[in-house]
């Protein structure tokens, strides 16, 4: 499985992290976020994620920032994504469950990053349920 990931200058610290797990579960990674402390436009480090989810070059996306939102926000700009912004392991089951989410946007300064990693196996292990909510995710995207 290839996972791409992006961050602002707010989540290198848990981007390293992730990105180290995810190599250690045996996953393929594109690294587009920054890798400095150095303030940064976000946008410019979600849409090449977005691209990669969206084109099928990457089975799912990891976004981080400070709080979560600017990330998610700009990567549901793109009509194929469903990036959802989790703060508990719950919410991140759900996202996947009901909502078939293919981008995850965790929130760096609201979360350790033991929870971020948590999430991030949580959602790569949590199937879409399909059913009743597969016509719900279809009416999502503006056409």
């Amino acid at each position: 499985m290839h996972i791409s990931i992006g961050n602002d200058h707010a989540g290198t610290t848990y981007k390293n992290t992730i990105v180290q797990f995810l190599k250690d579960k045996g996953f393929s990674v594109t690294n587009h976020g920054t890798d400095a402390s150095d303030s940064v436009d976000y946008p410019d480090f979600v849409h090449p994620v977005a691209k990669d989810v969206a084109s099928g070059k990457a089975t799912f996306g990891i976004l981080i920032c400070g709080s979560g939102n600017g990330v998610s926000m700009t990567a549901n700009k793109h009509q194929e994504i469903r990036s959802a912004l989790c703060w508990n392991r719950e919410i991140v089951a759900l996202a996947r469950q009901h909502n078939n989410a293919n981008i995850l946007s965790i929130p760096a300064r609201f979360v350790s990053e033991e929870e971020a990693i948590s999430f991030v196996n949580i959602f790569l292990n949590t199937e879409f349920e399909g059913g009743r909510h597969a016509n719900r995710v279809e009416k999502i995207a503006c056409q």
